[in-house]
């Protein structure tokens, strides 16, 4: 995906959804901030998100833009209109959020995209092997800090062991990468 088809997403879900203001939380939200990030980081073909005031409209984005609609057939992307609940951010997320718009680009939608290390931390909490490699690929391209990483994860709603284990896994890739 591209930052500009990531704007075209926005302006979609923007007028499906009648609201001008879009949470992006999946991994296209990093292009707010890297819009010119690595092919491997940007190989995801859908952009996840919510409309900001208008929340219940997610399903009508789903259905209208999401996965085999007439969207995604003609354009090669899709968005998946879902929940920002859906996820787990670090607290604070909402202060951090890196803003997408452009009168031209967006139509003067907003894209408010989860920073970079936030975004990290939920990859980590959903702990699927392609998120931990998502994480792994902004280590080696040295787009984030791991010790704002570390510092984030403590900010998450979960266990302390969880926090633990992913700290433990940023330790080991941190060495993998130095060793390799």
């Amino acid at each position: 995906m591209t930052r500009e088809q990531l704007e075209h997403a926005l302006r979609a879900a923007s007028d499906v959804a009648g609201d001008d203001e879009l949470w992006v939380f999946g991994s296209q939200a990093l292009l707010a901030t890297f819009p010119d990030a690595p092919a491997q980081l940007r190989a995801s073909i859908e952009v996840d998100l919510q409309p900001k005031n208008k929340p219940a409209m997610v399903e009508s984005i789903d259905g209208a833009l999401g996965e085999l609609s007439q969207f995604h057939q003609t354009h090669g992307f899709y968005v998946h209109g879902v929940s920002i609940e859906s996820g787990k951010f670090p607290k604070g997320w909402q202060s951090r959020v890196v803003a997408v718009r452009d009168e031209i680009g967006t139509r003067g939608a907003t894209g408010w995209c989860i920073e970079i290390h936030d975004l990290a931390a939920s990859k980590l909490a959903a702990y699927r092997e392609k998120d931990r490699e998502f994480v792994r690929l902004l280590m080696i391209e040295h787009m984030i800090d791991t010790a704002v990483l570390r510092t984030r994860i403590d900010q998450l709603d979960i266990g302390e062991e969880l926090k633990e284990r992913f700290a433990e896994w940023i330790r080991v890739t941190e060495n993998e990468l130095l060793a390799g």
